[in-house]
């Protein structure tokens, strides 16, 4: 081995410990925050953030902001990731359907929990991106769909929860639908620019649904029609 080679591989291996002490210290942080659920907590730890924002970007990956992903898109902040998470209650074997998957990284977090994760994407760029990178990075159980969320993925509906990571005017009927009794959606709505809110949506035994405001959120806007 080449003296050069040896130093490449060691500076890799330093970034790496930098990257998982960075993300074991925002990890913490998202607990301090109020964030609880253990599978939750686990899956953020798990998750290498850095890998789903652009390179130009990896150095900011685990401060606790939304960054930028292009298309106007952006990678939620980790701490909200972590809230929606865990309003899902996650849990191996169940079904969880994503609106919104932008570069990957909320539907990694869902995976790591044991769920399996069918996730729709309306940017197609994004859509095909995503696909590759979960792949390569191993999350078999993950697969993205380019299409209009708003109409949620009727094949393989119900889902056990559902997210959504942009914000709407108004919950799509199709995503009511599309949850099974007994299911939770977590989903900010309200307009761009305005008030927006994060809604648990709960839907009983019986069909019934039942709404709670969670707390005050700002998403990007949730958009129609193909891109």
């Amino acid at each position: 081995m080449t003296r050069l080679a040896l130093a490449l591989i060691l500076a890799a291996s330093a970034a790496d410990d930098w990257r998982t002490t960075e993300r074991l210290l925002l990890v913490r942080q998202i607990e301090a925050q109020g964030v609880k659920d253990g599978a939750t907590l686990a899956a953020l730890r798990a998750v290498p953030r850095h890998e789903f924002v652009p390179a130009a970007l990896a150095d900011r990956a685990y401060g606790d902001h939304p960054l930028p992903i292009g298309h106007g898109q952006t990678i939620s902040q980790p701490y909200i990731v972590g809230f929606m998470t865990e309003m899902l209650r996650p849990r191996p074997g169940m079904k969880v359907l994503e609106v919104g998957t932008g570069s990957g990284y909320q539907a990694a977090v869902l995976a790591e929990t044991g769920a399996t994760v069918k996730t729709v994407e309306i940017f197609e760029s994004l859509a095909r991106e995503a696909s590759e990178r979960l792949k390569r990075l191993g999350y078999k159980s993950v697969e993205v769909r380019h299409a209009d969320g708003h109409f949620g993925w009727k094949e393989a509906a119900p889902f056990d929860a559902i997210i959504v990571t942009a914000a709407a005017g108004y919950i799509p009927p199709a995503l009511i639908e599309q949850l099974k009794p007994g299911g939770r959606m977590v989903i900010p709505v309200g307009s761009v620019g305005g008030v927006q809110n994060l809604i648990l949506v709960e839907k009983d035994a019986k069909g019934e649904i039942s709404t709670e405001a969670l707390l005050p959120v700002r998403f990007v806007p949730m958009l129609k029609g193909m891109r």
